[in-house]
């Protein structure tokens, strides 16, 4: 970081254009949790309030030895849409690590989006099948997308199966798989949209309300699924069909005030399997990943665009 005084401000389309592919994104997590694992990359647990209406707020904070500090803020507003809105909001800040001065503020919802998608690129890298051929989505809003670009970056697809609440939504995930050369097709049933699938995906809203309707046993014995949704739409009683679940901290889930799952059910975290302390290669299947999101995930993918805005503007000059 230099020590000048200007604050850079990246808008969600001016983070899109910098072209940072997926794969980049993952590859920043993976050197930041190897970062932690070495004490050179310190992190808080995520804290979230639920303030009523649906809503949904959420911060992080992680300061890097090399010399960012990094804090979100981020609220879901499930009532947004109908208002002409995004139903995710929020800002970043960075700031320098020795000084504390703000150097960046950057739009949430592009970082938010292809974070998410990334850590679970870092997870299917070590437990997905790397043939993978087709993905059931479960929600199709902005996490379906992000995951179907990451995905299709990181396994050979040829098709998805999309089940959710809002059609105009489901049709919109099916039209961009189909502009990616993909066969799309809409499952009747939740049932129907796992059968078979070798990577799954769910993302419904964060409300704790619903009643779980999907079930782990109904997954082919070689599914990957990356969870976004805190578990919340899964029973239960189904989730001993997983052999090996991954969450994103194990401390942050330890703490948290709704556990996804039964803490005795995880087999690791992120950390751990990126640094080797749990060996994926002996890892059972069904596996799942299952995510809150993470500082970490926020400090890479921040850091990164931030160091790729001032190349660009480098090279403009």
């Amino acid at each position: 970081m230099t020590s000048e005084s200007i604050i850079t401000y990246l808008s969600d389309e001016d983070l899109e254009g910098l072209g940072i592919q997926p794969s980049e994104v993952a590859d920043a997590i993976e050197s930041a949790l190897i970062a932690k694992a070495s004490k050179q990359l310190h992190t808080s647990p995520k804290t979230a309030i639920l303030p009523g209406d649906g809503r949904y707020a959420m911060s992080t904070l992680a300061v890097g030895n090399d010399g960012f500090i990094v804090t979100k803020q981020v609220t879901v507003c499930p009532n947004n849409p109908a208002k002409g809105l995004p139903a995710i909001n929020g800002a970043i800040m960075v700031m320098d690590g020795q000084t504390g001065v703000l150097r960046a503020v950057l739009g949430a919802n592009w970082v938010t989006a292809v974070r998410t998608a990334a850590l679970s690129v870092v997870a299917a890298r070590r437990l997905a099948d790397p043939n993978a051929e087709t993905v059931a989505f479960v929600g199709a809003g902005v996490q379906a997308h992000s995951h179907l670009l990451a995905f299709s970056e990181v396994f050979p697809l040829k098709s998805i199966r999309v089940f959710g609440r809002g059609k105009a939504n489901v049709d919109k995930l099916c039209r961009r798989a189909r502009d990616m050369d993909l066969e799309a097709q809409t499952a009747t049933s939740a049932k129907d949209a796992l059968r078979d699938a070798d990577l799954v995906v769910t993302s419904i809203t964060l409300d704790y309300s619903i009643e779980p309707f999907l079930d782990a046993r109904w997954l082919k014995p070689t599914a990957f699924a990356a969870i976004t949704d805190a578990c919340i739409p899964w029973l239960p009683e189904g989730m001993t069909a997983f052999k090996t679940v991954i969450v994103d901290d194990r401390k942050q889930e330890s703490e948290s005030d709704k556990p996804m799952l039964p803490y005795q059910r995880v087999t690791g975290d992120l950390t751990e399997i990126v640094s080797g302390a749990v060996d994926t290669t002996l890892s059972e299947k069904p596996a799942a990943f299952a995510f809150r999101g993470i500082s970490l995930g926020d400090y890479a993918t921040a850091v990164l665009a931030v160091r790729r805005a001032a190349e660009v503007r480098a090279r403009q000059k």
